[in-house]
């Protein structure tokens, strides 16, 4: 096997193991008896776990961030856009169990970093549509991130329970906050006072 080959091992072990054990369970005894190697080779790859593990959350960050890339790049209609979003989510949590595990599981700091990323990207598209409807654009940071931890909280729930299906849940998430959207109230308040 070549380096190149034994460190996509490596990665791929690494990757398997995190999501089943979590980062603090797992050991670097164990990433090399499951690769079938001495632990001096995942130091000289990776400097030891914790090497390891950022490699691996760096590349499902970009895996998932190449999935809703993907699904905003059409453009459309902003349903179009949320659905096409709750969709690549729900995909990555189908697809990429695993990965997707590794993020929301022990990451918390790579995790809110995706969750930050993912809303930056929808922000843009979320200001245009909020100044053409006679919103303060400056708003769509709050909106975009709001809409985006709702969609990545809801996959974490999804899951665990997969019921009802992906595009029923995909469904129900995009009307609520289509239909939320919809109805902004250009200067809300709170309407009762804490006692």
């Amino acid at each position: 096997m070549t380096a190149a080959q034994r460190r996509e091992q490596l990665v791929a072990v690494g990757r398997e193991v995190f999501a089943q054990r979590g980062y603090a369970a797992t050991s670097i005894e164990e990433l090399a008896a499951r690769a079938d190697v001495s632990k001096p080779v995942v130091y000289e790859h990776f400097g030891g776990k914790e090497g390891l593990y950022s490699v691996v959350v760096d590349r499902e960050m970009e895996r998932v961030l190449d999935r809703f890339t993907s699904a905003l790049a059409a453009g459309g209609s902003p349903r179009a856009l949320l659905e096409r979003a709750a969709l690549a989510l729900l995909d990555y949590v189908e697809e990429d169990t695993d990965g997707f595990r590794v993020l929301s599981r022990d990451s918390p700091g790579s995790w809110s970093s995706l969750i930050g990323e993912l809303a930056r990207r929808v922000e843009h598209l979320l200001g245009e549509r909020l100044g053409e409807r006679g919103y303060d654009p400056l708003l769509a940071a709050l909106y975009s991130q709001a809409l985006v931890g709702m969609v990545a909280q809801v996959g974490q729930w999804w899951l665990e329970t997969r019921t009802p299906g992906k595009a029923e849940v995909a469904a129900r998430l995009v009307d609520l906050a289509f239909a939320g959207l919809s109805r902004l109230d250009p200067d809300p308040a709170l309407r009762h006072e804490r006692s």
